[in-house]
C-alpha cells in the first residue's frame, strides 16, 4: 500500500510539473495579466522596441526630403514670433496666404530650438517631427496597455510603427504627425479621466487641456477632442440609476472638466494668434478649413479627381488600402467584441473600446457625410491611426487569449501568424526606405497594384535621390574644362526648396528658361503621370519593389540649344520661402489688417 501511495504521489508530482511547464510555455500567448513575469517581459520588449525606433529615427532622419509645405510653414512660424516680439504690431502673419487659419505650434518650437541647436533647420524639423511620431506610438501602446495589459500595449506599438502611412509621414509631415500625436496623447489621458468621472483628478484634467490646446495649436480639428469628451460623459453615465442621478453625474463631470477648456484655449491662442482676434475665429477657422477648395488633383482607382469632387468613400477607402490588414483585423475584432462577448468584459473595458471606436468612426463618418475636402490620400486623417492601432492591440491580444484556451500548439500557431504578419510589414517598409509612405496592402496588390492608380509620391520625396543620379551623370558627362562654366536648366515637377536644399553642383540650376520645356534636364515623380509632361532620354530612375517612383531625363538632344556659359559661376537663388515672404510683405502693405 505504501508503495502504491508513493507511486501515486510521484505521478501527481509529475503531472503537476507537466502542467507548470505547459503553463510557462503558454506565457507568451496567454494574457500578461495572469503572471508577473510575462507582464515584465512585454513591458521590457515595448521599451526595447521604442528605443530601437529612436535609434533608427536618429540615424535615418537625413534620408527624408523636404516636403512641399515645410518652407511656408517655417516662414509662418517666423511671422508668429515676429508678431509677439513686435508687441503685436507686425501683422504679416494674418495675410500670409491661408496659413493664419492654422496654428503654428510646431513651427515656433522648431525655430526656437534652431536658435540653440546648431543643426540644419530642416534636419531639426524632421528630428522633432519624428520625436512627436514616436510619442504617438508610445501613447497608442500605453492606451492599449491600460485596457488589456502589457501585451496589448506592445502589439499596438508595433501595429502603428509598422503602418507605412504613419512611419513614412513621421519625418516630414510636420503638421499632420504632431497633430496626430497630440490627439493620441489626449486620447490616453481621456481614457483615464473618463474612468474617474464625475470627479476626475486635477492633474488629468490639466494634462488633457494642455494636449487639447497643443492639438488646436496645430489644426482646428482639435475640437474633436471636446466632442470625444462629451461622448465619454455619455458613455460613462450610470444608466442603471435614476434620471436625477444621471443628470447630477453629467453636471458634476462637466463642471470638473471646465478647467481643461480654459487651459486648451490659452495654449491655442498663443500658438494660433488669429484665434485670439475674435472669440468666434476658431470656429470660423474650422468651417473655413472644411470648405477649402484648392486646384489640386488626386488619384482614386485610376481616375483623377479635383479635391472638391472626390467620392464620399475617398478617405475611408484610402484607410482600407493603406493600413496593414493585420491591424485592421485586430481593430475590427476589438469593435465587434462589444457585441460578441460583452458579458465577459468589465464595464470599463467596454466603455473604453466604445470610446476608441467612436474616435475612429466619427471623423471618417463626418467626412463622408459632409463630403469635406480630401486630397493626398488619408494625409489629413492620420490622427485616426493611433486609436485604430490601440484597438488592434486589444483585439489581437484577445484573440491570442481565446486561442490559448484551445491548446498550446494552437496558441503558438496563432502567435506565429501575428508575428509573421508584422514581420512581413517590417520587411516591406525596410525595402521601401525612405519611401515608407508608399506602402499599400494586399487589397490593391501592394505598391505595384497602386502604381498610377492611387496617390504615390505626391510630395516628390524621391527628389534627392533623383538629384544625386543627375549629379553623377553630369559629373561623368561634362568635360573637365566646362565643369565650372556650364550651367544646365533643370525642370522639376516639384517644389523648389527641396531642390535648392539638395543640389550640390553649381552646373545644375532650378528651371530658369523662359519656357519650362526649354530645360536641358527633367526630373519628376510618376505620381499623377508627371513624368510624362516632358520627353527626354531616361538616364536614371528611382525604383522600389519593382515600381518606378521617379525618372531623370536628359533633354539636350530635344531642345537643341547651346548650354549657357556664365562667369563667374551662378549664385544659388533665394529659397522659395524667402520669395513668398517678400510677396507676403508686399500684400500686407495694401491688405486690410484684421
Amino acid at each position: 500500500m505504501r508503495s502504491d501511495h508513493a507511486l501515486l504521489r510521484v505521478e501527481a508530482e509529475a503531472a503537476s510539473d507537466r502542467i507548470s511547464v505547459e503553463h510557462a510555455a503558454k506565457g507568451l500567448v496567454e494574457s500578461p495579466r495572469r503572471s508577473i513575469t510575462p507582464s515584465n517581459t512585454f513591458d521590457f520588449l515595448a521599451l526595447a522596441f521604442l528605443a530601437t525606433l529612436v535609434v533608427i529615427a536618429c540615424f535615418t532622419a537625413k534620408d527624408y526630403a523636404i516636403s512641399n509645405d515645410e518652407a511656408v510653414q517655417h516662414r509662418y512660424g517666423e511671422l508668429i514670433i515676429a508678431y509677439y516680439q513686435s508687441g503685436l504690431r507686425i501683422r504679416d502673419l494674418f495675410t500670409f496666404d491661408n496659413l493664419y487659419l492654422y496654428g503654428g505650434l510646431f513651427d515656433v518650437i522648431a525655430i526656437a530650438l534652431g536658435q540653440v541647436i546648431p543643426v540644419d533647420i530642416y534636419e531639426l524639423r524632421h528630428i522633432l517631427c519624428a520625436a512627436t511620431g514616436l510619442a504617438g506610438i508610445a501613447f497608442s501602446g500605453a492606451a492599449a496597455r491600460s485596457i488589456a495589459g502589457p501585451r496589448a500595449g506592445l502589439i499596438a506599438m508595433i501595429a502603428l510603427a509598422l503602418c507605412g502611412a504613419w512611419y513614412g509621414a513621421m519625418f516630414n509631415h510636420t503638421k499632420d504627425i504632431p497633430f496626430a500625436a497630440a490627439m493620441a496623447g489626449a486620447t490616453l489621458v481621456l481614457l483615464r479621466l473618463a474612468r474617474q468621472l464625475p470627479a476626475p483628478r486635477t492633474l488629468h484634467v490639466a494634462v488633457f487641456g494642455f494636449l487639447a490646446g497643443a492639438a488646436l495649436g496645430l489644426r482646428s480639428y482639435g475640437f474633436l477632442l471636446f466632442v470625444y469628451l462629451g461622448l465619454a460623459v455619455l458613455i460613462y453615465l450610470p444608466w442603471t440609476e435614476s434620471r436625477a442621478a444621471r443628470l447630477a453625474f453629467a453636471a458634476n463631470s462637466l463642471l470638473k472638466i471646465c478647467p481643461a477648456v480654459a487651459v486648451a484655449y490659452l495654449l491655442m491662442i498663443l500658438a494660433w494668434p488669429w484665434a485670439a482676434l475674435s472669440p468666434l475665429n476658431p470656429v470660423r477657422g474650422l468651417f473655413a478649413y472644411s470648405e477649402f477648395q484648392y486646384a489640386i488633383r488626386t488619384l482614386f482607382a485610376g481616375r483623377a479627381y479635383e479635391m472638391a469632387h472626390v467620392p464620399r468613400i475617398y478617405v475611408p477607402f484610402y484607410l482600407f488600402i493603406r493600413v496593414p490588414l493585420i491591424t485592421q483585423a485586430g481593430a475590427a475584432l476589438a469593435m465587434v467584441s462589444l457585441l460578441w462577448r460583452p458579458v465577459k468584459q468589465g464595464p470599463d473595458r467596454c466603455r473604453d473600446l466604445a470610446l476608441l471606436s467612436a474616435m475612429v468612426l466619427v471623423p471618417l463618418g463626418c467626412q463622408a457625410l459632409v463630403h469635406g475636402p480630401a486630397f493626398n490620400g488619408m494625409r489629413h486623417f492620420l490622427f485616426v491611426l493611433p486609436p485604430l492601432a490601440t484597438l488592434a492591440g486589444v483585439g489581437l491580444s484577445d484573440v491570442l487569449d481565446a486561442i490559448a484556451l484551445r491548446g498550446r500548439r494552437l496558441a503558438c500557431a496563432g502567435l506565429a501568424v501575428v508575428c509573421a504578419s508584422f514581420l512581413s510589414e517590417g520587411v516591406m517598409l525596410a525595402r521601401l526606405h525612405p519611401y515608407e509612405n508608399l506602402s499599400y496592402n494586399a487589397v490593391t496588390g501592394g505598391l505595384p497594384g497602386a502604381f498610377r492608380r492611387f496617390d504615390l509620391d505626391y510630395w516628390f520625396n524621391s527628389m534627392p535621390e533623383a538629384i544625386r543620379m543627375l549629379e553623377t551623370f553630369v559629373r561623368e558627362e561634362t568635360p573637365l574644362e566646362d565643369k565650372t562654366s556650364t550651367v544646365y536648366s533643370v525642370a522639376v515637377c516639384g517644389e523648389r526648396p527641396a531642390f535648392d536644399h539638395t543640389v550640390t553642383l553649381p552646373q545644375l540650376r532650378w528651371d530658369f528658361r523662359s519656357e519650362w520645356d526649354e530645360s536641358e534636364f527633367f526630373i519628376a515623380p510618376t505620381h499623377m503621370n508627371c513624368d510624362r509632361d516632358l520627353d527626354g532620354e531616361i538616364i536614371g530612375s528611382v525604383e522600389r519593389l519593382g515600381v518606378t517612383i521617379a525618372y531623370v531625363k536628359d533633354r539636350r538632344a530635344i531642345v537643341k540649344r547651346p548650354t549657357t556659359n556664365i562667369s563667374p559661376p551662378f549664385a544659388r537663388q533665394l529659397p522659395a520661402a524667402n520669395e513668398i515672404a517678400q510677396e507676403s510683405r508686399q500684400r500686407s502693405s495694401t491688405d486690410q489688417a484684421f
